[in-house]
């Protein structure tokens, strides 16, 4: 896995071993980019379900200013702090090794506001909903914030309009989809 493009491109980073994990692939996480990549530049970046911290890192290399990894499997923060340093990122970084619901629940009072929300949660476990329902009131994001999310393609979707989500876009892959939402309006 590497590093497509950006100040950072070409690098190669590091992968947590085992089957734990599922990278994003360098074709997927290139039509992902293409497809946010005028809302990098100076963006505050959350990268929840971080694994190798590949998605942050593709970001920060694209002009994000900042960017919160969150993961709960310390080997993977371990990983992704190993990809910070190599990378040179680790300034403009935080790395929480914690639970994605605990940490954002810390974090909340922080100040910081996240321009894009990144998350690539175990498919089929609902743990995307978790999150969604947690940020629809959260002061992390506003309803400029752009929310993908990383699914199972046969994953249903109909039910985040009615947490108060627009769905903005959905990119279908293979195997998989992203899914870009927006908190309504209250």
């Amino acid at each position: 896995m590497r590093v497509i493009a950006g100040s950072a491109r070409r690098l190669l980073l590091k992968t947590l071993p085992g089957n734990d994990t599922r990278p994003t692939t360098d074709k997927i996480k290139e039509t992902l980019f293409n497809m946010i990549n005028f809302d990098l530049p100076g963006s505050n970046f959350l990268d929840l379900f971080a694994g190798s911290g590949a998605i942050g890192i593709e970001a920060l290399s694209r002009g994000s200013k900042k960017c919160v990894f969150i993961d709960n499997n310390a080997k993977a923060t371990a990983v992704i702090r190993e990809n910070l340093l190599h990378t040179g990122f680790e300034s403009i970084s935080d790395v929480i090794t914690a639970d994605v619901l605990s940490a954002l629940r810390r974090m909340e009072n922080s100040g910081i506001l996240f321009d894009i929300v990144f998350m690539d949660p175990p498919y089929r476990c609902g743990l995307e909903d978790s999150v969604l329902n947690f940020l629809k009131t959260s002061k992390l994001i506003d309803e400029n914030t752009r929310i993908i999310v990383e699914m199972s393609s046969d994953t249903d979707v109909e039910h985040f309009s009615d947490m108060g989500y627009q769905t903005d876009r959905i990119k279908i892959y293979k195997t998989n989809k992203h899914v870009f939402l927006r908190r309504q309006s209250s």
